[in-house]
């Protein structure tokens, strides 16, 4: 779905669940494809025996990755998005479930295009925030 100025209002939010049930795997696939392979998040001994986590933990990109991936299916394409940040807030485990939340926060003009800044927030099945963010992208009038 495109978003369109027309049909979208400040305080609009919209849901996705991101992951279910992440799996070392997934993690590990991931270190693969981004080439970081700090052993936090794919070495188990060196990660509870040296470094006192109670597990490996996922990247925190995976997780920006993952909100990404939720707004550019929400404003219609990875072309349409201007900006993208954030902050990772608490780390992701092996059986997380991972929900994302977009909100409207304002449609305006910028350089006679219509735009839409969208505030994001993901959060695990306990209701912790694990990142925090923002998004800026192009809508269709």
């Amino acid at each position: 779905m495109a978003l369109k100025a027309s049909e979208i209002k400040q305080g609009q939010t919209f849901e996705q669940t991101l992951v279910e049930d992440l799996k070392r795997t997934q993690i590990v696939q991931y270190a693969g494809a981004s080439g970081d392979y700090n052993p936090l998040h794919t070495d188990e001994i060196f990660t509870t025996k040296v470094a006192g986590y109670p597990s490996v933990f996922a990247h925190g990109m995976l997780t920006m990755g993952m909100t990404g991936k939720m707004v550019t299916d929400i404003v219609g394409g990875p072309d349409r998005l201007t900006k993208f940040g954030g902050r990772f807030t608490s780390q992701v485990w092996p059986g997380d479930d991972l929900k994302g939340v977009a909100t409207i926060e304002e449609v305006r003009d910028e350089d006679g295009r219509k735009v839409v800044d969208i505030t994001v927030s993901t959060k695990n099945q306990d209701g912790v925030e694990v990142f925090a963010g923002y998004a800026t992208a192009l809508v269709d009038e």
